[in-house]
């Protein structure tokens, strides 16, 4: 059985955790407005293993929250991770951040789950689930108008989860809709995914692997055209 550390640092939510085969060990996170990452972050994974009684060299794969997210927090997440895979000779595990997050959502047969994070102004990274956890849509940055996912709403229930759902909940013109607007990131739904990929062989070259900004990076906070 797969002993895997995750990495989750998309958000603020600054995430970590250990499991066995799909199983959570141990979990350390904390959310904090600020952005406490480059103080936490390897706090937590040091943490993490002596709580799950294990050695470094035990773990048989890192996996980490590939993005779209914060810029900074993305850099921080992978360059760790990537940095324990070069130390232990692992291989890394890429998982889509709106994918982990849309597995928080238990949705009943027929449903949409519409994972959303906040990418400033009005705009959010979203992407779009059905009820089976299958990528319906393109992951993408929108701007948030009315007529916002109002296709997918005629037949089905949708649940809009993320940072970015406050956002939304002023805006979209939707009836059949829940709004779950303190959902974020963790590494607790990362571990069903990242031991199917790991008994795939799903991994990643290590040397060559960036996250998915989706964004450019703009100095000041403006935002791309």
């Amino acid at each position: 059985m797969a002993i895997i550390l995750s990495i989750e640092t998309a958000t603020t939510n600054c995430s970590v955790s250990i499991s066995k085969a799909a199983e959570i060990l141990v979990l350390k996170e904390h959310n904090e407005e600020n952005y406490t990452h480059s103080e936490q972050l390897h706090v937590f994974i040091d943490q993490a293993i002596k709580e799950a009684g294990i050695l470094k060299n035990e773990i048989d794969a890192i996996a980490v929250s590939k993005g779209p997210g914060s810029y900074t927090g993305l850099r921080i997440g992978v360059s760790a991770a990537k940095g324990l895979c070069f130390a232990l000779d692992k291989p890394l595990i890429a998982i889509a951040t709106l994918e982990s997050l849309s597995h928080q959502i238990q949705p009943q047969p027929n449903e949409i789950i519409i994972p959303v994070l906040d990418a400033r102004r009005m705009e959010v990274y979203s992407a779009v689930f059905n009820s089976e956890f299958e990528q319906i849509r393109d992951t993408i940055a929108e701007v948030i108008e009315a007529e916002s996912f109002a296709e997918y709403s005629a037949s089905n229930k949708i649940h809009l989860i993320g940072n970015g759902a406050e956002k939304c909940k002023g805006v979209v013109a939707m009836q059949n809709v829940e709004f779950h607007t303190t959902n974020f990131p963790s590494t607790k739904e990362m571990a069903s995914i990242a031991y199917a990929k790991y008994k795939k062989g799903d991994f990643e070259d290590v040397a060559y692997f960036e996250p998915y900004y989706l964004k450019d990076f703009i100095l000041g906070g403006g935002k791309k055209n």
